[in-house]
């Protein structure tokens, strides 16, 4: 039963993973590919993005950023391509990211 509607990183999503079913097995597995940084990372980048009160970032940011990591103003740019970001937002949001590679 679904009782919030948030958005995660992949990262994040792994703990509600059954990894005791074959099926969880494969879905977990496949998830560990593209996961960038462990799960008590992904919580932790998450509550310093938070912490940044920028207006112009919401949930589905941070979790696309927990989820790519991005080192590059044109990387997070990709993240952001419905709010301009100015240089100072994306050099705050680049200078935590880089604490989690």
């Amino acid at each position: 039963m679904i009782t919030k509607k948030k958005p995660l990183s992949m990262a994040e999503s792994l703990e509600f993973v059954d990894k005791d079913t074959d099926k969880g097995k494969e879905i977990h597995g496949f998830i560990k590919k593209f996961v960038k940084i462990k799960p008590k990372k992904a919580k932790e980048l998450r509550e310093e993005l938070k912490k940044m009160d920028m207006l112009k970032m919401r949930e589905e940011h941070i979790a696309k950023i927990i989820d790519l990591v991005p080192e590059t103003e044109e990387e997070l740019n990709k993240i952001f391509n419905d709010v301009g970001l100015d240089k100072d937002e994306s050099k705050k949001i680049l200078e935590t990211t880089k604490k989690y590679k």
